[in-house]
Formats: structure tokens, C-alpha cells, sequence
């Protein structure tokens, strides 16, 4: 048994299912259309019937099948009604809930590394994707900073790194993807020419053209288009007053190396978080220090001030705009991370990644790499 969403089938896919038939007939459970928009925050590029189609064509396939469930484990019901003998997964697909839905059920799990058919360039699905070459960018410490109706209380700092495009981040999951659909509409598919900062500011204008209602804030385009890691410090104008910032090889792998993202949904429909506002100076002054002290835990390499900082600008957004964590999230971060690491944020205030530094290696979450 295989599953996947198939979206864009090209030849990586049909490795795994070559590979995937020395181990005997090839069932494969493509995700239902809806369940792929509520874990990627967008539809599939062809439909669940066509997706089983194209599966169901390739030779190596004995049977192409809709899974049945929702979630990251939509294939669950389909395994215990199946009872096959072994369940495959490629090493970029591999999770501790696959791992111990095998074990419930007697299954063999069996993680193949990705290789390309002799002759041919190894492919993904994401890599598939011309947008791909464009970066995204990551927001650490002290979002919301760069709006002035926050900053005007109390100038403060975000940190934002520029990260490869190594996996297709979620829409609607606080990774900036909007703004990059606004920048590939200027520039294509490739990363720009010359001054990034200026770059960053045609990027702003661009998506916020006069008479906007809201304004997206300047974080997002200057961490898509500035390289490595940035400090921008905001005193209550959209544009920061200041930019630092460091593409420091030793630095920028370091931190490649500590930052762990684990998935959560995306923001629901309609989510609004300043539907209430608590703009107490004290919040702030706390929010803006965490993107400084941020900065200056990673610029010292320090996995626990890193950690900290980070849940300082969590915490602070919980008390300004209570609705930007809902309670489910928040239950989520005092269950399972406060209590085992030094701290976690999440990409989107109310879903998207949570995202969590630690020295040692956990399974199941992805990894990116700084763009310097």
C-alpha cells in the first residue's frame, strides 16, 4: 500500500512505484480533493478521480483507489480494511503517526529514499513546480511589529529569515505566500536583480496600492527579498526605520539546523485576528524586545534564548489580539511544546506550522534551509 496526493504525477512518482512493486502489488490511495485543500490550504491541480486515473495508468500500479479518510492519515480506514502486507512511504514522507498506525495494525513499514530512475533528474512534486525557485520567508520573533498601530505605542523589532523553497508551504498558514504570489507576478518565477531592499520596497507598493483597505506589513516582502537573516525595527510607520541583517554562512546553517516546523491547519475561513485589540505599551514594548533578543540568540548561536524569544512573541500576541491563538492552538503549545522545549511560535498566529528550535534530531517534522 502507497499514498500520496499524486498532484502533477511526474517521474519521481513513477520511481516509487517501480520501486514499490519489487515489494509486491501496488495499491495506491490518492487524497480526496477536499482533504488536500484542508491540508494545503489550496485545491489540487487535477481532480481525485483524475489524480486516480493517471495512478491507476502507470504499469507498476495494481489498483488505484480514493482514500476513504481526512487528515494526514486519510488512508487509516483503507489500511485496516486492506490489511496489506507492507506500507511504503518515501524518506520525505515519513512520520511517527505512519510509523505507529503500522505497528497497530501488524503492517511493515518500509521508508525508501528518493532515487531517480538512471538517467533521469530526482523529482518531487514541490520541485516540479516552476514558483519553486522563488524563496519564502519565515517570521521568528515580534510579528505584528510592523503594523504602525502597534509600533506607534512602542517601537519595537521582527526577525524574519529568507528560506529556500525546498517544500510548497501551505496557503493561509503565515508564510507569506500571498505576498509571493504578488512577487512572481512582477518578476516570474525567477528571484530578482539588484537591490533586494529596493526590490522589497516595489514589492510592498505593489500589493498594497493606494486605497488598500488593510496593508500588508513590510516583514513579509523585505524577508522574501533580503537574503539570510533579518532584524527590522519598526517606530510606527509601515516601513522600518532600520535593517540589519546577516548572511553569515556558520550562522545561517546553524540556524537551518535547529529550526523544526511541525504541520497544523491552516487559518480557517474568515479568521480575523484584530477583531480585538489590547494595545497596552507594556505588550508591546515585551513584543518588540523578543525580536531583538531573537536576533542577538542567533547571531550567539543559542538554542535556549532562541526558544525563549520566541515564545515571548507568542505570548505577547495572545495578550494584544486575543484572537489570533485560538484555544485549540494554544492547548496544542502548553501540552506539547512549552513543556518540552525552550519555546515554539507558530507561522500564523491561528494555524499554519508551529515552529520550535532544538539541537537534537525529531522525527516527523520539516526542515528548512536559510537562503544566504
Amino acid at each position: 500500500m502507497v499514498s500520496g496526493c499524486y498532484d502533477l504525477l511526474h517521474a519521481g512518482h513513477v520511481a516509487f512505484f517501480k520501486t514499490a512493486a519489487q515489494y509486491g502489488k501496488v495499491h495506491a490511495y490518492v487524497g480526496q480533493d477536499q482533504n488536500i485543500k484542508l491540508l494545503k490550504g489550496k485545491a489540487p491541480y487535477f481532480s481525485q478521480e483524475e489524480r486516480k486515473y493517471m495512478v491507476g495508468a502507470v504499469r507498476y500500479v495494481e489498483k488505484a483507489n480514493v482514500a476513504s479518510g481526512s487528515g494526514m492519515l486519510d488512508f487509516e480506514t483503507d489500511l485496516k480494511v486492506l490489511k496489506p502486507d507492507i506500507f511504503l512511504v518515501n524518506s520525505d514522507g515519513f512520520t511517527f503517526e505512519k510509523k505507529q498506525l503500522c505497528e497497530e495494525n501488524g503492517v511493515e513499514l518500509v521508508v525508501l529514499e528518493r532515487i531517480p530512475e538512471d538517467g533521469l533528474p530526482a523529482r518531487s512534486s514541490s520541485g516540479s513546480k516552476k514558483e519553486l525557485k522563488f524563496p519564502y520567508r519565515v517570521c521568528l520573533a515580534g510579528g505584528w511589529m510592523d503594523q504602525p498601530w502597534v509600533s506607534e505605542k512602542h517601537p519595537g523589532s521582527v526577525v524574519v529569515a529568507q528560506i529556500w523553497p525546498t517544500l510548497d508551504f501551505n496557503d493561509r498558514s503565515g508564510m507569506a505566500t500571498s505576498s509571493r504570489k504578488v512577487a512572481m507576478e512582477l518578476w516570474g518565477d525567477e528571484y530578482p536583480g539588484g537591490d533586494p531592499v529596493r526590490n522589497a520596497q516595489l514589492l510592498f507598493g505593489a500589493e498594497n496600492p493606494p486605497g488598500s483597505e488593510y496593508i500588508s506589513g513590510s516583514q513579509d516582502h523585505i524577508g522574501l527579498l533580503v537574503p539570510g537573516l533579518s532584524r527590522i525595527d519598526y517606530d510606527g510607520k509601515y516601513w522600518p526605520a532600520h535593517i540589519e541583517s546577516t548572511v553569515d554562512k556558520e550562522t545561517c546553517e546553524w540556524l537551518s539546523s535547529v529550526l523544526h516546523f511541525a504541520p497544523l491547519q491552516p487559518r480557517p475561513e474568515g479568521y480575523n485576528p484584530i477583531l480585538s485589540k489590547n494595545l497596552d505599551p507594556k505588550i508591546i514594548k515585551r513584543l518588540g524586545k523578543s525580536g531583538e533578543v531573537c536576533y542577538e540568540a542567533i547571531l550567539k548561536k543559542d538554542v535556549k534564548l532562541l526558544g525563549e524569544s520566541m515564545k515571548d512573541t507568542f505570548l505577547c500576541w495572545n495578550e494584544m489580539l486575543p484572537y489570533t491563538v485560538p484555544a485549540w492552538v494554544m492547548q496544542e503549545m502548553e501540552t506539547n511544546y512549552f513543556p518540552k522545549y525552550s519555546g515554539a511560535i507558530t507561522s500564523g498566529s491561528g494555524g499554519g506550522y508551529i515552529i520550535f528550535p532544538s539541537e537534537e534530531k525529531i522525527e516527523g517534522t520539516i526542515k528548512v534551509k536559510i537562503r544566504y
